[in-house]
């Protein structure tokens, strides 16, 4: 019998597969459970019409991600940190605190997870952030460290 799978089946396959299981297996696992449904013709335009809104959503969403990581290139975000003896930098600069000074600078939020710093940053000047948009977009923030 062939099934749809409605969700990832350990050693069987992935969400949106179609395989071909036994009778048995399909009746009183699978459909059981409502891990699948019977690849029936109206069963498999379904799945056919639910591909192509999901490819539609993530072009989507690749394509905001692209305009997002544009509009973070030209702009630049200031951070103020205490400075100790010497003039060296007292803390560090985390991607919370980023985050939140490129919402109050520029108006548009950004998840602060989505800003990958190897470290903190721990000096005075300028620093470029990749911030990971989306999976193939990364963009670079500038960040400017400066003494409080």
């Amino acid at each position: 019998m062939k099934v749809i799978l409605l969700e990832d089946v350990k050693a069987l396959g992935k969400k949106g597969q179609v395989v071909d299981i036994s009778d048995g297996y399909a009746k009183n696992f699978i459909l059981k459970k409502k891990l699948g449904l019977e690849a029936n013709s109206a069963n498999m335009n379904e799945l056919k019409l639910q591909k192509a809104r999901e490819e539609k959503i993530a072009k989507q969403q690749l394509e905001a991600a692209r305009e997002l990581a544009a509009a973070l290139e030209g702009k630049s975000v200031t951070v103020q940190i205490k400075a100790g003896e010497n003039g060296k930098a007292f803390g560090s600069v985390s991607s919370k605190e980023i985050a939140a000074a490129y919402q109050q600078q520029c108006g548009l939020e950004l998840d602060k997870k989505k800003i990958q710093l190897p470290e903190a940053i721990r000096t005075f000047g300028v620093h470029e952030v990749p911030v990971k948009l989306h999976p193939q977009v990364t963009g670079k923030l500038t960040v400017k460290v400066q003494e409080a």
